[in-house]
């Protein structure tokens, strides 16, 4: 039986602390952080998408960071094509692979190893159903979800127009829920050994705290000039979808005032962390780690390294 390849995961809402923990792991482990997050893969979206500095990466290589124009369209079949050989390339040079991030369809694709087959589509019908949406709101256009394929519909929420389009897309072209075809994608079994960390805080509101916070830093960094610049270029429907940018765009048109928008990236911000927590909750072998009931940080790093040793190579086999 082929040996499997090791690899480490550390999810997690929205500033959680996932990026100082996958690099106090990937320093004790040898590793390498691969990056699982939808946003940060941009160039010129550096603030808003709280990407780690040179002095936070800590000397540890990054990957998936900065790799595509804010015009780009990506996908999770795009990501799992660049994510999937440079995971086995780290672990080819001897070093972990750490994957790290939010982007809880990203995690999926690589975790669960789901095929991604051709499936149709038509920029008609597309079309067709953002007017539908633009002419009687996203909740019109959900409705027609949740008749077609309700399951899938269940993990989505209705203002992700992108994802909501899709699905209704290859129902209507297949004949097939996309819920369906997910199903039938996960046959191959992964190729990884896997370790999945979890981080959230034991009282929601501690994380909420965190995140506003996180806000106020970015706005003190200058994200309104970041996005000013941003939109200034072609930004892509992904892109321009980003908490954070999106928010400000208003505020620059001077529909509102920088305030206005400030709270609501804070609460969109706070709305994305649910959603996320909603997403990995379903995820049975995440080992949890609550940050708010550890002392310190060295604490929290002590029981996610043992942790990672043992379930990756045996209580006490690394290092």
């Amino acid at each position: 039986m082929t040996e499997k390849q090791p690899l480490l995961v550390v999810a997690g809402p929205t500033a959680s602390g996932k990026t100082a923990l996958s690099v106090r792991l990937a320093k004790e482990l040898d590793g390498e952080v691969v990056s699982a997050d939808s946003m940060q893969m941009y160039r010129k979206m550096d603030i808003g998408t709280a990407k780690p500095s040179v002095e936070e990466m800590g000397g540890i290589p990054h990957h998936l960071i900065s790799v595509l124009d804010p015009g780009e369209t990506f996908s999770v079949a795009d990501y799992a094509a660049m994510a999937r050989p440079l995971i086995l390339e780290i672990g080819a040079r001897g070093k972990l692979p750490i994957l790290t991030g939010g982007t809880g369809l990203y995690l999926d694709a690589i975790v669960k190893h789901i095929q991604f087959s051709p499936m149709p589509s038509d920029e008609g019908l597309r079309r067709e159903l953002r007017e539908l949406a633009r002419r009687e709101g996203a909740g019109a256009l959900f409705a027609i979800l949740r008749d077609c394929d309700p399951e899938i519909a269940a993990t989505l929420h209705e203002n992700n127009l992108g994802r909501v389009i899709r699905a209704i897309e290859v129902y209507r072209l297949t004949g097939v829920p996309i819920s369906e075809h997910n199903r039938r994608s996960r046959a191959v079994p992964p190729p990884y050994r896997v370790c999945y960390l979890g981080l959230t805080c034991r009282d929601r509101q501690n994380l909420y705290r965190r995140i506003d916070r996180r806000v106020d830093r970015m706005l003190e960094a200058g994200l309104v000039e970041e996005a000013r610049e941003l939109f200034r270029g072609t930004v892509s429907l992904t892109a321009a979808q980003a908490i954070g940018y999106k928010e400000l765009k208003s505020c620059l048109e001077g529909k509102e005032s920088l305030a206005e928008a400030a709270e609501r990236i804070k609460k969109e911000s706070r709305n994305y962390a649910k959603r996320q927590l909603t997403w990995f909750r379903r995820e049975k072998s995440i080992r949890w780690l609550e940050t708010d009931t550890f002392p310190d940080g060295d604490a929290l790093f002590r029981e996610a390294l043992r942790i990672a040793r043992e379930e990756l190579w045996g209580e006490g086999a690394k290092g």
